[in-house]
């Protein structure tokens, strides 16, 4: 074990012997393509991508408060044990010429002999297990066509709900959160493409990144789509038609911005309420603002003392971004997170890295992911080469500032 991993697992609070680190379902992904991994409480990994890698090794400082923290590089091995468990498993980087900054101390350590850690595929999925479970009539405005259904785990691959709603129990509603359909669905398919390649390649390299959800008692995340552009230089000629025609389509060329899933908890009902980026693509600009507003209700009232601490943050990015020389986002998302269960006790001082000044205020946090199209003048090898600012993200964020600040002025009539 690296004694940099050993110590990264012990401030995680993560089990750990010599034979690495077991990796879980992260259960609060609610949009992108990419498998998400817990690794850890306050730690998440996801599949590198060079490019993603290189922004975050090279992050302008004005940039790190509204980013996940970069923690480096992980080994991920696929295993399947006799009973058809399957197993994925993050071991220490072994060092590579030319990539010192990933350089393991104990490179030369010996292969783990002792029977692995593991968790069963079999026991993936008891949010999916009670159709009962799911409220078909509750979506506020929604549209006939809107499919409201639910689903056992062997239907999840074949088909995805586009709203669902799942009843929690009262009482303790933190440890029933398992999984959501729409980490459920990346998960499986992950393991499900590194099943077909196992017997030709076994291992996978995968950043570490800071889990922006850790903190919160029942996370509710909003992830957006960001930009009037979502192809990057490199897309090909298919892929760019592609995603122009989902901009079009959507409200990315309208205002900037779309959403690309959703988990919301309604404290009335007791109930988790999931949305995912195909219900998002068909919002219209009234559609879209909806869902900002269901996404700040708890079911019995619009929680407006979050809005003002979410526009501060949103402004402060969008003051960042304009002094973001040729850096490009295409595909970028930005996440909007806070307590849907907040403690019954005072406000405590707040632990994230948003600057003093902020300990009274309600814990929310604004931060951008996903950067495996973005570029800058920086990226010696990119062939083009933008000037200026990234006018589409801004003015998505412009926008999202608008509606926002509609949204807080309504709350105060």
């Amino acid at each position: 074990m690296s004694p940099a991993l050993e110590a990264l697992m012990q401030a995680d609070g993560t089990p750990y012997s010599a034979k690495g680190v077991m990796l879980e379902p992260f259960v609060h992904q609610v949009g992108g393509h990419s498998c998400v991994l817990r690794f850890g409480e306050q730690t998440i990994c996801k599949p590198l991508i060079p490019r993603e890698h290189q922004f975050y090794k090279n992050l302008p400082l004005e940039m790190r408060k509204f980013t996940p923290q970069y923690k480096g590089v992980v080994s991920v091995s696929f295993e399947e044990d006799e009973e058809g468990n399957l197993c994925l498993i993050a071991y220490p980087l072994h060092s590579e010429s030319g990539d010192s900054e990933n350089k393991d101390p104990s490179a030369d350590c010996q292969e783990p002999k002792s029977k692995m850690l593991k968790w069963s595929n079999k026991k993936q999925s008891p949010l999916l297990q009670e159709k009962e479970n799911y409220s078909k009539d509750r979506a506020r405005n929604s549209r006939k066509e809107d499919k409201i259904m639910s689903y056992n785990r062997d239907e999840v691959q074949q088909q995805q709900a586009e709203v669902l709603y799942f009843s929690l129990e009262k009482g303790n509603v933190v440890s029933q959160i398992k999984h959501n359909p729409w980490s459920l669905k990346c998960h499986q398919q992950q393991l499900q493409r590194m099943k077909e390649n196992a017997k030709h390649r076994n291992q996978y390299k995968f950043i570490l990144l800071e889990n922006l959800t850790w903190r919160y008692r029942v996370p509710c995340v909003l992830d957006l789509k960001m930009g009037t552009r979502q192809h990057g230089d490199d897309a090909s000629e298919e892929k760019k038609a592609n995603q122009i025609r989902k901009c079009q389509q959507s409200t990315s060329a309208s205002i900037g911005v779309r959403l690309c899933g959703m988990q919301v908890y309604q404290s009335d009902s007791g109930q988790l309420m999931f949305m995912n980026k195909y219900h998002g693509r068909k919002l219209t600009l009234a559609g879209f603002k909806e869902a900002l507003y269901q996404f700040f209700h708890n079911g019995r009232r619009l929680r407006h003392e979050l809005l003002s601490p979410v526009l501060r943050r949103l402004r402060e990015m969008q003051a960042a971004l304009e002094a973001c020389e040729s850096y490009r986002f295409y595909s970028s998302s930005l996440l909007i997170i806070y307590d849907g269960d907040p403690p019954r006790t005072p406000a405590r001082p707040s632990r994230s890295s948003h600057g003093a000044g902020e300990a009274s205020s309600p814990e929310v946090d604004v931060r951008m992911i996903d950067f495996a199209h973005t570029t800058c003048r920086h990226y010696g090898e990119d062939s083009v080469v933008h000037e200026g600012q990234d006018s589409g993200f801004i003015f998505g964020l412009q926008n999202l500032i608008t509606i926002i600040s509609q949204l807080e002025e309504h709350s105060t009539d």
